[in-house]
């Protein structure tokens, strides 16, 4: 075989040996494309996910910044209005039971003026009454005699003047008391709060306690009894 020949023979060859080369190169170059994309997809999603929501170190940085948290001004004059609140509260605790221990001594003082002035009031009727009831029972003697001296009159002395004086002056004395509001007590069954019995007989005739005789009348205003009857009492 000649040079000619032999050089013809190994172009050939290499040419052969490069296109093989570079159908192999295509190849690999197609099956790393897909790769590639999938990559950039992924890219593509964390740089999306990475918009959306910040990871854990810049949340914290974000929590830790003074927007996130009062800044030190802030806490104390929180702390101050706190205290100041605090304060007040136990202020107006101290001044409401300061206000109902007033109250109820208010309530306290106005009960006893009360009982005070009730109190005062019968102690002055009472001594009005003692007064009164003292003042009656001096006069009751006069009005005892005019009536001896009426019941003495005869009928022959019904008509002298000396007997019409004497049943004037007494009509006059009782009007008086009548006006005073003092009555004679009653003498019909005896009664301890009313009676002084002073005589007892023993009589089939009358009635257990029943009054017989009348010594001296009884007078009395009201509940207050001025002077007792002295009475006799029978059984």
């Amino acid at each position: 075989m000649s040079d000619t020949e032999n050089r013809k023979e190994y172009a050939e060859t290499a040419g052969e040996e490069k296109s093989r080369q570079d159908a192999s190169g295509e190849c690999r170059d197609s099956e790393k494309q897909p790769a590639a994309g999938a990559g950039a997809e992924t890219t593509a999603e964390d740089a999306e996910s990475g918009n959306g929501a910040p990871d854990d170190d810049q949340q914290e940085t974000a929590e830790g910044s003074p927007e996130g948290k009062l800044k030190g001004a802030d806490k104390k004059r929180l702390k101050r209005a706190e205290a100041e609140l605090e304060a007040t509260s136990k202020k107006l605790a101290a001044a409401e039971t300061a206000l109902a221990e007033e109250k109820d001594k208010y309530l306290r003082m106005l009960a006893e003026y009360d009982n005070f002035r009730r109190r005062t009031a019968k102690e002055k009727e009472g001594l009005y009454t003692d007064a009164y009831a003292d003042a009656v029972k001096d006069i009751l003697p006069i009005i005892d005699n005019l009536e001896r001296a009426a019941a003495s009159i005869t009928a022959e002395e019904a008509e002298s003047g000396m007997a019409k004086g004497v049943n004037l002056t007494l009509k006059s004395a009782r009007d008086a008391l009548s006006k005073l509001g003092v009555t004679e007590v009653e003498t019909k069954t005896f009664d301890a709060s009313m009676h002084n019995a002073i005589a007892h007989i023993d009589d089939d005739s009358r009635g257990e306690g029943e009054i017989v005789e009348v010594f001296q009348k009884g007078y009395a205003k009201g509940n207050r009894i001025i002077r007792y009857a002295m009475v006799k009492v029978a059984n």
